[in-house]
């Protein structure tokens, strides 16, 4: 990657944006550009020539699909080419990186843990949005504990989720007739589509995605009452209990998230530090053993 200090902060930002649109869309116009940061079109066009100045063979104009393409060249610059910078950027919506993210700061009494990520193929990342954004069924080989090697699937996707330290993305699954969710590094090809949704199977449609499902946390009640009142300030409590709200079927990726297994209580409670304080009303969404 390229340093981001030869470049100003608002160019840096306009070129990683490009480099991820292009990368994860396949596909990067002016007009983005333009929406993105508030600039007029002359000027994002600019800022397209002056990328593809600098880097020269990443980008291709195709007259038929109006737009920037990545070549076979294509080799990310400013970005790292890691899906999670795309899925990101969908979350945020309004920046980029924070405005900081240039300074490449790294102070000597700082330390971040670094975790590994799955592998996700920007070729499967591509299908997946577009037919997301177009209501269409794709041919998918997936894989999965009961599958290992991959089996066979028509979907029909409407929402990438990140959760539990994985992406997923939440789509409508012919062979089981319901919603679920299917990893994104579980691909084992690209998805191909296979025509338009038959039925209305779409976002709309998917109940349990609309459901908000309140998640009560308390301190172990194991635990004594000066160490309750220490995790309570930890998670910011009010009055001893955490109320989380979340939809319904990512209700067990944010216990996962918290570190939470609702399926095994620790027999040290300083080990297992918060309990669930509504358990029963959760059971639509976790199978208790």
């Amino acid at each position: 990657m390229l340093d981001a200090m030869a470049a100003t902060w608002d160019t840096l930002a306009r070129y990683r944006l490009i480099e991820i649109l292009a990368l994860w869309e396949g596909r990067v116009v002016a007009s983005q550009i333009g929406e993105a940061f508030g600039i007029g079109r002359q000027q994002a066009q600019k800022v397209l020539r002056r990328y593809r100045e600098r880097i020269p063979g990443n980008l291709a104009y195709d007259e038929s699909r109006k737009g920037f393409l990545p070549t076979e060249r294509f080799v990310p610059s400013f970005t790292q080419g890691r899906v999670e910078e795309y899925l990101h950027l969908l979350g945020t919506h309004q920046q980029l990186a924070s405005p900081f993210t240039g300074l490449g700061l790294g102070a000597a009494n700082t330390e971040a843990l670094p975790m590994p990520s799955r592998v996700v193929s920007p070729q499967v990342v591509r299908q997946v949005v577009k037919a997301s954004r177009e209501g269409q069924r794709l041919e998918v080989t997936y894989a999965s504990f009961t599958s290992p090697t991959g089996e066979d699937r028509i979907i029909v996707p409407h929402t990438l989720v990140f959760a539990a330290g994985r992406w997923h993305v939440r789509a409508f699954c012919e062979k089981h007739r319901d919603y679920r969710d299917f990893v994104l590094s579980r691909f084992r090809s690209v998805p191909e589509p296979c025509g338009d949704m038959l039925g209305d199977h779409g976002l709309a449609k998917d109940e349990d995605w609309h459901t908000r499902v309140e998640v009560r946390l308390i301190p172990d009640r194991r635990l004594p009452s000066r160490e309750r009142a220490l995790i309570a300030a930890d998670y910011g409590m009010d009055e001893g209990e955490l109320t989380l709200s979340c939809r319904g079927p990512l209700v067990l990726y944010a216990l996962r998230e918290l570190g939470m297994n609702p399926h095994h209580v620790e027999t040290e409670p300083r080990a297992q530090q918060v309990e669930i304080a509504n358990a029963q009303a959760l059971t639509p969404w976790i199978h208790w053993s």
